[in-house]
């Protein structure tokens, strides 16, 4: 295949997995809405698009009720008067919703959907991505996170209101802080797979046992939890605390540039629940799926589809923190742990690998007195 075939197939894939999901993303809002009402016991929306279904009792029930509220919200999203306040500069208050959504898209390229597979006749090896084999897979993934802190303080700055820009810079320094327990958390699977490429880190969980969040449940906490913060997602969305900000670093923006900060949240929310599920859930890989490759896409959706759950459950449960205490749990608890549990983890590989571990843990259980 001539390089410029494997472009054509990149862009139509790329078309087809950011179509899927930004479909995706509209209907995370539905299923944020619905699941939410459900934990808080209220009513959570029911009528834009119910298909009336008859009963005995005469009274039609609703089914599906609430199905087209995601459109709905589009269109009002689409119609609503965007104003652009006086004295803003308006070229950085026009890109900054750019600079949000364009890497909530971006990070979808080296995800790997599915093992090898066949579609139409045209082979994906060695596994199905929108840019497949990428050997700094992680990299791209955390260089590409990062580029949302300029789109975030970008916009406070550009809105010319002190709330927006302390808003801004109080994401921005949020994120920053948490960037650092993540690349470190990072590193973890990538010495269990003794490889930066995604597809590789998914091969080395073959099993369900062996998938790394058994051997490393520490890692996939911290990693969770800094995917969280990134996303400003709760309990660390401070940077739309009420009582001080009002909506933070998007109080200027109105209409579908407003729109677009909640799809980029939205779609990271989907990036990065699939990414957990890639680096400690095995991604793809579930039973038969070397039968039947196209499991994997079933495999990796219900994963993501799980990790969306949680995000929402921890949203309708816990509190949200103090501007300071987000920051000590950053820098003080966070980070050193990271840390510590990188260094054990690479000293662990290294013994093992020189022969040695086996030996130091027998002579340890026999000094115990356990072996």
């Amino acid at each position: 295949m001539t390089p410029g075939q494997l472009a054509l197939r990149s862009l139509i894939v790329g078309f087809i997995i950011t179509f899927a999901v930004i479909t995706g993303f509209a209907y995370t809002t539905l299923l944020e809405r619905k699941l939410l009402a459900r934990l808080q016991g209220r009513i959570g929306p029911n009528r834009a698009g119910y298909i009336p279904v008859p009963t005995r009792s005469g009274k039609p029930r609703r089914f599906l009720g609430g199905i087209m509220q995601p459109a709905a919200d589009a269109v009002k999203l689409f119609f609503k008067e965007d104003i652009t306040p006086a004295k803003v500069d308006r070229w950085v208050y026009t890109l900054a919703p750019m600079l949000a959504v364009i890497p909530a898209i971006l990070i979808l390229a080296v995800i790997p959907w599915a093992g090898e597979i066949t579609i139409l006749g045209q082979t994906f090896s060695p596994y199905f991505a929108i840019a497949p084999g990428v050997n700094v897979g992680i990299v791209f993934v955390l260089a590409i996170t990062s580029i949302g802190v300029y789109g975030v303080v970008l916009a406070g700055w550009a809105s010319n209101s002190k709330y927006a820009v302390l808003g801004g810079i109080r994401a921005s320094a949020q994120m920053i802080s948490y960037e650092l327990a993540l690349g470190l958390t990072v590193l973890v699977p990538i010495m269990l797979a003794d490889s930066m490429d995604l597809g590789e880190i998914v091969a080395a969980q073959k099993g369900v046992i062996d998938w790394f969040v058994f051997r490393q449940p520490l890692a996939a906490i911290i990693f969770w939890i800094g995917a969280l913060a990134e996303l400003q997602r709760a309990p660390f969305d401070l940077l739309e605390a009420e009582q001080e900000l009002s909506a933070g670093y998007t109080v200027e923006y109105a209409g579908m540039r407003f729109g677009m900060f909640f799809m980029a949240e939205y779609m990271k929310m989907i990036a990065l629940s699939a990414i957990t599920a890639t680096l400690f859930f095995g991604g793809y890989r579930g039973p038969f799926v070397d039968q039947v490759p196209a499991l994997g896409f079933l495999y990796i959706g219900l994963k993501t589809f799980i990790g969306l759950c949680i995000m929402i459950w921890i949203r309708a449960t816990l509190p949200r923190f103090r501007y300071d205490q987000l920051m000590a749990f950053g820098w003080k608890r966070m980070l050193p742990i990271s840390v510590l549990n990188f260094v054990v983890v690479g000293i662990f590989i290294v013994l093992q690998e020189e022969g040695i571990l086996q030996p130091l843990f027998e002579n340890t259980l026999r000094f115990l007195g356990i072996g």
